[in-house]
């Protein structure tokens, strides 16, 4: 296993609490979920504003990677304000804020404002992302860290799953403004929360040398000692392709191309993005005891190519098992997240894992708001099957750039 030294002069840091690591995780978690609520709303809009209010599918899809482009914008700057000022007021404050922003867009009075408040929300929103990875880090063991980040990263889906089964049905009987007060409510609740409860981590201590210069205190840039971690960003952004496919266009897939109503395919929706959440719990479990992050990636890739080529096919060819096949590609395509996350945070160190861990995200959602114009545009040229086929070619790509070892920080 490949390892790198931060500084070899510190002390190390308190044994964390558990029950206090479990209840951080739990906030975490929670607050991550309310985040994704929001950022993930628009894409629950799409079958409305596409079907009722004449957008294309190009043009909807545009809307719905609004957040997810303000993400990337703000991620890395989240993320270095965590490693500046710990995790807990750049949680609150970023989900206080995201509930601004869903404030705004309940009162936008048209396309333009909504996708700017929209823009402004993921801004704030990706806050969360960027910090509450450092929770994990920070509160458990290496040996736990593959169960805590797999259950940290069920956050999203639980988010998706949330926003599956509140957004489509309440636009479509109340409107949109009425839908967007679900993530106001649940951003505006979360932030107080975390004010409240959520305590940074213990962090190890510099020890102190007369002899010591400033030069070798300061944190080494585990970007520069080797290539994993840009290898390991790589990858997360082409693996994100097919995991954001699913999510932004299931529900518009499921009620245009297998004719099911909103409220049903909202739930089958829903009951796959909670399945993946599971499913991530039980990937990272899997990584804790085979003591490798890396070898379960590969696998997953290997898993995303084979899941989305079976749905490309099962849909060409109008089978009645395509909707099964779909909350399978869904549980697969989200299952790799945590153990990027957890990869990625061990090898940057806690003095970079706030910045690392933002760039892993910038990566992630630059993909990700991609996906949404261009899939978009894809499905309109050449209909969902070769959609899907296309989304395939990225896991395909990524298996060859995961590492063939794992790599950490000496003091984690």
């Amino acid at each position: 296993m490949t390892r790198t030294t931060e500084t070899p002069l510190t002390r190390p840091a308190p044994m964390p609490n558990a029950g206090r690591a479990w209840s951080m995780l739990g906030l975490g978690v929670a607050a991550q979920t309310a985040g994704t609520v929001f950022v993930s709303a628009p894409a629950f809009l799409i079958p409305l504003l596409h079907t009722e209010r004449g957008l294309s599918l190009a043009e909807a899809g545009l809307l719905a990677a609004a957040p997810t482009l303000g993400m990337v914008l703000t991620l890395i700057a989240w993320g270095a304000l965590a490693d500046r000022i710990g995790e807990r007021w750049v949680i609150a404050g970023g989900l206080a804020l995201t509930a601004g922003a869903a404030v705004g867009t309940i009162l936008a009075p048209g396309y333009v404002s909504l996708g700017l408040f929209f823009l402004l929300g993921g801004m704030a929103s990706a806050s969360t992302n960027a910090a509450s990875g450092r929770v994990v880090v920070g509160w458990f063991p290496k040996h736990r860290r593959g169960l805590a980040m797999g259950i940290r990263q069920m956050s999203q889906p639980l988010g998706v799953t949330v926003a599956a089964v509140t957004i489509p049905t309440i636009a479509s009987s109340a409107g949109i403004a009425a839908a967007l007060i679900v993530p106001l409510i649940l951003t505006a609740l979360l932030a107080a929360a975390c004010a409240v409860g959520i305590r940074n981590p213990p962090r190890a201590a510099p020890a102190t040398s007369p002899s010591a210069s400033a030069a070798a205190l300061r944190p080494v840039n585990p970007y520069r000692s080797s290539s994993f971690l840009w290898r390991i960003h790589a990858v997360s952004i082409l693996l994100v392709v097919p995991q954001f496919t699913l999510s932004t266009f299931g529900l518009v897939w499921l009620v245009t191309e297998l004719s099911w109503n909103p409220l049903t395919a909202g739930v089958l929706v829903g009951v796959s993005q909670f399945i993946g959440a599971v499913g991530r719990i039980g990937v990272g479990v899997l990584s804790d005891r085979v003591g490798s992050r890396v070898r379960p990636l590969r696998w997953v890739a290997l898993a995303a190519v084979a899941v989305m080529l079976i749905l490309a096919a099962t849909d060409a060819a109008q089978w009645g098992a395509a909707a099964v096949m779909f909350v399978i590609a869904t549980t697969v395509t989200v299952a790799d997240n945590g153990l990027a996350f957890t990869s990625v945070a061990e090898m940057a160190g806690p003095s970079w894992a706030g910045r690392a861990l933002g760039a892993q995200n910038t990566g992630q959602f630059i993909a990700a708001s991609l996906v949404g114009p261009g899939i978009g545009a894809l499905i309109g040229l050449v209909g969902y099957p070769l959609a899907f086929v296309a989304a395939a070619l990225c896991p395909a790509l990524a298996v060859p750039l995961i590492p063939k070892a794992d790599a950490e920080h000496d003091r984690l």
